[in-house]
């Protein structure tokens, strides 16, 4: 797989799709397109982050790398008491990210374009989420770990999914170093979700 999508203007002619699945037990619906991660499907990643993650009771989440914006929404659809922060680098996934809120009549949604952490700025958050883009490389990946501590509330978490073969034990390593601590949440089919508290 290319890291295409990790750009700020996707080259590849717009081409639309929408898909539909259901996440512990509810129905979404999502706007898809060329030029962005995993179109066609729910990658089995964002799906074992989407059954697993732990959500907080009230404050605020970030998606960080959020695409098309499957991840960010269920958690808002799942708590609405929360405020859900979303951001990506690129501008196609922003657009749909946001359309997406709409689709799924979503209030308590804000997407903002930009890498990483730098369209929320100083803001702190209860919680952390990201299928992070392994495929653009450490040097985009690295960041988005060493960076999360600062952006996170006391006792807040970071809550990452990766490929056991594909990054794992370089992500488990950079999340014990830059916390202190890390878990797995959750393996499934070659996937496993990494979760360090601040």
């Amino acid at each position: 797989m290319s890291n295409h999508y990790f750009v700020k203007h996707p080259k590849s002619k717009l081409d639309l799709g929408v898909l539909r699945t259901y996440f512990r037990g509810r129905l979404f619906e999502f706007v898809t397109a060329s030029g962005v991660f995993s179109r066609t499907r729910i990658d089995p990643g964002t799906r074992l982050l989407i059954e697993f993650m732990i959500l907080p009771e009230r404050g605020s989440v970030l998606d960080v790398g959020c695409g098309y914006g499957p991840v960010g929404i269920a958690a808002a659809t799942f708590n609405p008491n929360l405020k859900v922060f979303m951001t990506d680098v690129n501008e196609r996934a922003v657009w749909l990210a946001k359309e997406n809120a709409k689709r799924n009549a979503l209030q308590n949604v804000e997407v903002k374009q930009g890498p990483l952490y730098e369209p929320v700025g100083d803001t702190r958050f209860e919680t952390i989420l990201s299928n992070p883009p392994i495929t653009a490389g450490m040097k985009v990946v690295e960041p988005l770990i060493t960076q999360a501590p600062k952006h996170l509330v006391k006792d807040g978490e970071l809550q990452v999914v990766v490929r056991s073969k594909i990054g794992g034990k370089r992500l488990t390593s950079l999340m014990n170093r830059a916390f202190g601590n890390v878990d797995i949440l959750a393996r499934k089919g070659g996937y496993r979700i990494l979760l360090s508290k601040s």
